[in-house]
């Protein structure tokens, strides 16, 4: 029997109205930061805003998450591609590791192209910080073409 892994997508409150099209997707396909289930089967348990800046649903929405299962909480692409990116991400980070013990990702599906070469263009991911931040969304380039 494989391995089930449980998660929940924290996605930015700009998108609120998000369909969740492209989240799904790369979970489905295993790509971008959800390559790291490839072989395991994983359940979604929770899907939510973080409620606006500067964050408000992070004190709760945890919790909530946790309750249904929840070990690993992905803070969607959306929250690194925006612009300008989240300025809260790390804190959110922080705190839900910290509050409610869960392992914290950043990123879900594969960062668009047209994003990346926005950003790139702006240098808005420049230093190691923001490199290692994006590292889980960033696929090669054929893959986040096919995000565009």
């Amino acid at each position: 029997m494989k391995e089930t892994v449980k998660v929940a997508i924290v996605i930015c409150d700009r998108y609120k109205s998000c369909a969740g099209g492209k989240c799904f997707r790369s979970l489905q396909n295993r790509e971008g930061a959800f390559s790291r289930y490839a072989g395991k089967d994983v359940e979604l348990v929770g899907f939510t805003s973080c409620g606006a800046c500067p964050g408000g649903n992070i004190e709760y929405a945890p919790e909530e998450m946790k309750k249904n299962g929840a070990q690993v909480v992905h803070l969607a692409t959306g929250l690194v591609v925006g612009y300008p990116p989240c300025p809260h991400i790390d804190y959110f980070c922080d705190f839900i590791t910290s509050r409610y013990g869960l392992e914290v990702v950043v990123g879900t599906h594969p960062i668009p192209q047209k994003y990346y070469n926005v950003h790139e263009a702006l240098g808005t991911w420049n230093t190691p910080e923001w490199q290692n931040r994006i590292k889980p969304a960033l696929a090669d380039e054929r893959t986040r073409l096919a995000y565009d």
